[in-house]
């Protein structure tokens, strides 16, 4: 007899380094689904690389593997893991502000991963770790988004608790990662302590149990 796929404990492919394993992690653990990790460095030319793209034909991560049903793309794998099992909602049941939070995961994917990530940490805290010369003009690119961001953010959350309202959601989840690179560069540590309603936030969020679970490991 076949075990139910709802009972059977979901397998996360993914390094623990990577923005969207980490957002997929904190969905997993706010939902109080014990899970697995299985690391995996697409940066790495071997076998479970070239394995991986059976889970992913276009080599990325995470996967998420549940009994029979896998699944990729963050977006995704996120909303599944809220819909498919019990705990606190993680999605707004009202349609507005379930829009807002769409919105806001489809900022942090269109702007912030690529300008905050890649744009900020990457040019200024990897590269020169790896003595290579950071490329002044995408750190300048990157430095106009945050300024942008970091005010429609603060917008948009006002006066809330988060991003969405009174209850933590996929929005604050998908930001958190992101933002948690960027403020490994100064200059946008002094960006973002211009507004105070994200700093109060970003207590909220780093007072969480399953933030400091998926810190990277050094």
């Amino acid at each position: 007899m076949t075990e139910p796929t709802s009972r059977k404990r979901p397998q996360l492919y993914g390094a623990d380094y990577s923005v969207y394993v980490r957002i997929a992690r904190l969905a997993l653990l706010e939902k109080g689904v014990s899970h697995g990790l299985v690391p995996l460095d697409i940066f790495a030319k071997d076998e479970r690389r070239d394995a991986h793209l059976a889970r992913h034909p276009f080599g990325k991560i995470p996967a998420l593997e549940h009994g029979d049903f896998h699944l990729y793309e963050t977006g995704a794998i996120t909303r599944y893991i809220d819909e498919a099992f019990d705990g606190p909602a993680l999605q707004p049941a009202d349609a507005k502000m379930r829009a807002r939070m769409n919105q806001i995961i489809s900022i942090a994917d269109g702007y912030l991963y690529q300008q905050l990530v890649w744009g900020l940490y990457v040019e200024c805290i990897e590269k020169p770790k790896r003595g290579e010369t950071p490329d002044a003009g995408r750190v300048e690119k990157a430095r106009d988004v945050a300024l942008v961001s970091l005010a429609v953010l603060a917008g948009l959350l006002a006066d809330q608790r988060w991003m969405c309202g009174d209850r933590l959601t996929l929005a604050d989840l998908y930001l958190a990662p992101m933002i948690d690179y960027a403020l490994e560069v100064k200059e946008f540590r002094e960006m973002f302590a211009e507004h105070r309603n994200l700093g109060d936030w970003w207590q909220r969020i780093t007072a969480l149990d399953s933030f400091r679970e998926t810190q990277p490991a050094p």
